[in-house]
Formats: C-alpha cells, structure tokens, sequence
C-alpha cells in the first residue's frame, strides 16, 4: 500500500511539471494534451510517455500539412509504449500555412519543453515528420544538434523556401527515408536523387520504399492503418530510434 501511494505521488508530481489540458494513465502509458510555448503563443499539442519511472529517449513528432490528427495520436501512444516518450507538436494551430523559421523555432522551443520533464534524456532525442512534416525532418536534422536521429516519411527534398537537398553538407546524424513508389505528391524519383546525393556526400541513411504505397500511406480517412504494411513501417521507425538513440 505504501509503494502504491508513492507512486501516485510521483505520477502527480510528473503531472505538475507540464501544464495539460487532459492527461491519463492507460495500457502502460501517460498520455494526453499539453501547450508548447513559442512566439509567446500556445500550440495545442498531444504527448505521451512510459508510466515507467526513470528517464527514455525522446521523440519530436511533426505532423503532416492535413493536421495532428487521430491517427497521429495513436502513433504518439504506439511509440510511447514502445519506451519513448513523444511530443507531437501541432504547428497549425493558428494558421495551415507556417514559415520555416517560424516552424525551426517551435521544433527548437518543443525540444526545451522535453528539456524541463524529468524522464526525458536529452541526449537520445529523435526527430520524425509525414508529408510536409518530413520535408521539415529533412531540413531541420541538419540544423539543430539537439536531435541524434530523423525519420522522413513521404517528405519533400527539393521543395522550400531553403530545399532539404542543399543542407545535406550540414547532415551529421543518421536518417530513415520512408516512402511509397506511388506517391504522386513528392514522386519516388525525387527521394531516389536525394538518396544518391546523401550517399555521395558520404551521410549515413536508410530508405524504405514500399511498392504501390501513395503519398501518406501510413493514415487513412485521418486513422492509423492497422495492416501489415502499416504495421511495418511503424516498425522500421521503432527500430531505427531503438538502435540510434541507445
């Protein structure tokens, strides 16, 4: 009984740390709705992190240009239970369209909201982003030394106000490309040229490319896809985070 109450003590001491508008415990997880602070503004963001005491790696989740939808939620959670903790940032809460610099500073002001949580460790943070979400994974990686890892699904690396392709001489940590062959949006080609310029720049990189796959695969009608191609994919990111933020 004693042990019990020390842990719902430390739970709500955990709490306290982040302001939030809803947070729970569920299937092994804390999860739920926190504010990042950027610009002197509020983004509306979701988190979830181990109920396991001690500190895990961290995850920076950009969402695609359609919104943090369900789907990006239950992801957050997926990895949560998979021993990171996760901020999913929604950088469209006061407009659909943002600047880059303005987006750099959220990602950097999100990574000081990670910074302030007791089981966050800073040196095993992971940066990943869909759609527009992985163009900002592309050109953010290259930026910010805070982030030891990326994972770009279906991004855009010649497209921008700066193209992902031209900081690739600034890329230090290693990158997981993810992408469908059918992705009409940002077709395969463009991720073919930006993985051979990655390899002739002498960058660490993995690609995986699922045939038949369109442009935001991994969500449908705004949830989670559950098959076996979905499922994989998830996996292929799990794994990497696991093996390069040790």
């Amino acid at each position: 009984m004693k042990a019990k109450l020390i842990w719902i003590v430390l739970s709500l001491l955990c709490v306290a740390l982040v302001p939030t508008v809803a947070y729970a415990q569920d299937e092994g997880i804390m999860k739920g709705d926190v504010e990042v602070m950027s610009g002197g503004k509020a983004y509306k963001s979701y988190l979830a992190a181990p109920a396991e005491q001690g500190t895990h790696p961290a995850i920076v989740l950009i969402h695609s240009f359609n919104g943090l939808e369900e789907g990006y939620r239950t992801m957050t959670d997926n990895l949560a239970t998979e021993g990171f903790v996760v901020l999913a940032v929604g950088w469209q809460t006061f407009s659909r369209d943002v600047d880059d610099a303005t987006l750099k500073q959220l990602i950097d002001d999100s990574v000081k909201f990670l910074g302030e949580r007791q089981d966050v460790d800073m040196a095993r943070l992971g940066l990943t982003g869909f759609c527009a979400g992985g163009r900002y994974t592309m050109l953010l990686l290259p930026q910010m030394d805070a982030f030891k890892a990326g994972v770009a699904w279906y991004g855009f690396p010649n497209r921008g106000e700066t193209a992902p392709k031209d900081l690739i001489g600034e890329l230090k940590s290693p990158m997981l490309i993810i992408h469908g062959t059918e992705d009409t949006a940002s077709p395969i080609a463009d991720i073919y040229g930006y993985a051979t310029a990655l390899k002739e720049a002498g960058k660490y990189f993995e690609l995986k490319v699922y045939a038949g796959e369109p442009h935001g695969f991994m969500l449908a009608q705004g949830q989670l896809r559950t098959d076996e191609i979905a499922q994989d994919a998830f996996n292929q990111m799990a794994d990497f985070f696991k093996r390069k933020l040790k």
